[in-house]
């Protein structure tokens, strides 16, 4: 397994301090958060995933606690639109440049705004994936929100 992915280089690059954390990662694993907060020992609740949205059609990136569900309305709103939903797998990689269960919202390809849910601020530290399946990172919440220029919002359903 490779330590440097587009992710790490971009926050490595910015001089964001992180320290990372490979795990046995299980592609058949009902929710990949879960399995990876599992794996690593680390509360679901610290640990965040990376999700591709669109807001009436328009990609944005979505950092939510594994354990929990987006709320779609409060995503739309805080992007002042109408309209949001999942993004489709095989665009959410072409944007990204990350394989599902593996996107990290750090050194995409093509950045997107980027909102993270305001329970990060509960913790010294989150856990976001890497860039790369079997992966994570642990991150200062607000070196992240820094780095995204991603606002805290609520966005759990």
């Amino acid at each position: 397994m490779s330590k440097t992915t587009a992710a790490t280089a971009a926050l490595t690059k910015a001089g964001v301090t992180f320290d990372l954390h490979p795990y046995d990662y299980d592609p058949d694993a009902p929710r990949v958060g879960l399995q990876a907060a599992e794996a690593l020992g680390v509360d679901p609740s610290q640990t965040f995933k990376t999700l591709m949205a669109e807001v009436d059609g328009k990609g944005v990136c979505v950092v939510v606690p594994s354990n929990g569900e987006v709320s779609m309305k409060k995503l739309a709103a805080h992007f002042k639109g109408k309209a949001a939903q999942m993004m489709k797998v095989p665009d959410a990689e072409r944007a990204t440049g990350f394989k599902v269960g593996g996107i990290s919202p750090f050194g995409q390809r093509k950045p997107a705004p980027t909102a993270m849910d305001e329970t990060a601020q509960l913790f010294d530290l989150i856990y976001i994936n890497a860039g790369q399946r079997g992966l994570l990172l642990s991150i200062a919440p607000d070196e992240a929100a820094a780095f995204l220029q991603a606002g805290y919002v609520d966005l759990m359903a």
